[in-house]
C-alpha cells in the first residue's frame, strides 16, 4: 500500500511538471506574447512618424523655438508695419507739409522809381566822344530806386524829346542803391556837321520814365549847363540809362 501511494505521488508530480512545461512552450509560441510587445512598439513608432509628417492637404506648421521665433516674428511684423506706415505717411504728407515758396528778399525799406525828388542829376560835356553830354543820376534817397528806360531830355524851347539809340538798351533795368549812380549820354550834334537846324541851348529838363514807359513820373530834374550853352542840331539823340559810365560813353 505504501509503495503504491509513493508511486502515485511521483506520477502526479511528473504530470504536473509536464503540464507546466507544455504551458511554457505554448506561451513562447503564441502570437500575442513577446511578438505582441514588438508589434505594439512598431505601431507606436509608426504613429509618431505619422503625426510628425503632414498628411495630404495638411499644412506643416514649424514648431516654435521660443525667444528666437518671437524675436523673428516681432522684427518682421515691426519692420514691415513700420516701414510701410513710415513710407505711406511720408509719401502722403510730404505735399501737405511742403514749405510754401518764399518771395525774393526785398531791400531794406522797399524800392521806388528813380525821379527828380530822390536823385540828383548832373550834366557834363565830354571831350571824347566829341559833341556828347554825360548825364549822371545819383540816388540821394534812403531807398533803392529803379532807373527805367532812358532820359526824356528837353532842351530850351524843344517841342519833343530826342530819340533813343535802340542798340544801347542794357540787359537789365538799372538799379541804384542809396548813393549809387546811373549814366546816360546825349549825342548833341553830328560830328561831320551834317545835322540841320543847329542852335545853342542854355537849359535842359530831364524827365524820368516809370516801369510802363508810358509817360514821365515824379519830379523832373534841371541839371545846370555850361554858361555859354551847348550846340545841338536835329541829329540829337540819347542812350538808355547804363549801370556804369564806361557803358554809357560807348554811345
Amino acid at each position: 500500500m505504501s509503495t503504491f501511494r509513493t508511486s502515485r505521488a511521483r506520477l502526479v508530480a511528473a504530470a504536473a511538471t509536464t503540464v507546466l512545461a507544455a504551458l511554457s512552450l505554448t506561451a513562447c509560441n503564441d502570437g500575442t506574447g513577446t511578438n505582441d510587445e514588438g508589434a505594439a512598439a512598431s505601431v507606436s513608432a509608426d504613429s509618431s512618424a505619422d503625426s510628425a509628417t503632414p498628411g495630404a492637404g495638411t499644412t506643416a506648421t514649424p514648431k516654435s523655438t521660443g525667444g528666437s521665433t518671437g524675436s523673428s516674428g516681432s522684427g518682421s511684423t515691426s519692420g514691415s508695419t513700420s516701414g510701410s506706415a513710415s513710407g505711406t505717411k511720408t509719401g502722403t504728407q510730404s505735399p501737405a507739409t511742403k514749405a510754401p515758396a518764399t518771395k525774393a528778399p526785398s531791400t531794406s525799406g522797399g524800392t521806388v522809381t528813380c525821379e527828380g525828388s530822390n536823385t540828383k542829376t548832373v550834366a557834363a560835356p565830354l571831350t571824347r566822344p566829341v559833341n556828347h553830354l554825360l548825364l549822371t543820376v545819383t540816388n540821394t534817397g534812403d531807398k533803392t530806386c529803379f532807373l527805367y528806360g532812358y532820359p526824356s531830355a528837353r532842351f530850351t524851347d524843344a517841342q519833343s524829346e530826342p530819340p533813343v539809340i535802340d542798340e544801347s538798351q542794357p540787359q537789365a533795368v538799372v538799379t541804384l542803391k542809396p548813393g549809387q549812380s546811373g549814366f546816360a549820354t546825349v549825342s548833341l550834334s553830328a560830328a561831320d556837321g551834317s545835322g540841320g537846324n543847329g542852335r545853342t541851348v542854355k537849359s535842359l529838363t530831364v524827365y524820368f520814365y516809370g516801369r510802363s514807359m508810358s509817360g514821365s513820373v515824379g519830379a523832373a530834374a534841371h541839371p545846370q549847363l555850361p554858361a555859354k550853352g551847348l550846340y545841338i542840331d536835329d541829329s540829337v539823340k540819347v542812350s538808355y540809362w547804363q549801370q556804369s559810365m564806361d557803358d554809357a560813353i560807348n554811345w
